[in-house]
């Protein structure tokens, strides 16, 4: 791995954790607070989806590749609501109110950040495969 990719993964991994860490409130700021503690998990999926993004940042493009954006962006968007306030979304109060955000969706973040972590980790996998020209339509999961 060159320096310039090298840097390419650590600032796309950057900025990934702070666009997940500030609004979420686990990195304390005056802007965004929290209703609810974090959780003990939310850091280390945090931590992780931003290697996982550094790392599909930094793997190289085959030319027959499109770019990781997609995968990406739902991965770490997955991230995000997972280690979020359940009672500071505004969508998942408006939709299930403040009892069901504790009740329905509150209970179902640990699942979403498994989730999200899984389609990075495939966007890697895919992306590993491809560099090394591996057939990936007769690939076997």
């Amino acid at each position: 791995m060159n320096a310039r990719r090298l840097a390419l993964a650590v600032g796309a991994g950057s900025f990934t954790l702070v666009v997940i860490a500030i609004p979420t409130d686990l990195i304390h700021n005056p802007i965004f607070g929290r209703q609810i503690e974090a959780t003990v998990w939310a850091w280390p999926v945090a931590l992780l989806t931003a290697v996982l993004v550094g790392v599909l940042v930094a793997l190289p493009r085959p030319s027959s590749c499109r770019p990781a954006t997609r995968t990406g962006y739902v991965g770490g968007g997955l991230a995000y609501l997972a280690v979020g306030c359940p009672t500071c979304n505004h969508l998942v109060v408006l939709a299930l109110g403040t009892t069901g955000a504790l009740a329905w969706f509150a209970p179902i973040q640990p699942y979403l950040a498994l989730i999200g972590l899984a389609i990075l980790g495939g966007a890697i996998m895919h992306r590993v495969w491809l560099v090394r020209g591996a057939d990936t339509t007769s690939a076997r999961l």
